[in-house]
């Protein structure tokens, strides 16, 4: 993210409640059996809470190298949250966003098309991107 002067958009690194996105796993049918051993046998409420149980686990073991490769790659993490204001804003400024984002980058629903290609250079979004179709289209090019 470039900062503008006085210019940050806002960051929120909590998760809230409905902003989750839903990831399918294959897992094999032993693997499977034992995930519902367990459920059965009262460990977890559900596969789906073994499994973000597991996820936390294994972020959680990697959480240095993470925050190291956050910092080398000066990425945002949590909710980055771009208004039409902030990128008026970017605009006037006359130097473009490359959006680097781990988790959630959203475009305001009354940000143009051309607003957006006038103001993101790029977009990398490591999690979810989200959009009106219109912005998606105009920035097809420059999503990574």
């Amino acid at each position: 993210m470039t900062d503008i002067g006085d210019f940050t958009p806002a960051v929120e690194h909590r998760q809230r409640t409905g902003e989750t996105e839903k990831m399918t796993v294959n897992v094999g049918v032993v693997d499977l059996g034992h995930v519902d051993l367990l459920v059965q046998e009262g460990f977890y409420s559900n596969r789906s809470d073994l499994m973000r149980t597991a996820l936390r686990n294994q972020l959680a073991l990697h959480a240095d190298t993470v925050k190291q490769t956050v910092a080398r790659r000066t990425l945002t993490v949590g909710l980055q949250h771009y208004s039409r204001a902030d990128l008026e804003t970017v605009v006037t400024a006359g130097q473009p966003l490359r959006v680097q984002v781990v988790g959630l980058a959203r475009i305001a629903g009354d940000v143009t098309p051309e607003l957006a290609r006038a103001a993101i250079r790029s977009v990398t979004v490591l999690g979810a991107f989200q959009a009106s179709p219109a912005v998606r289209r105009a920035l097809a090019d420059r999503i990574h």
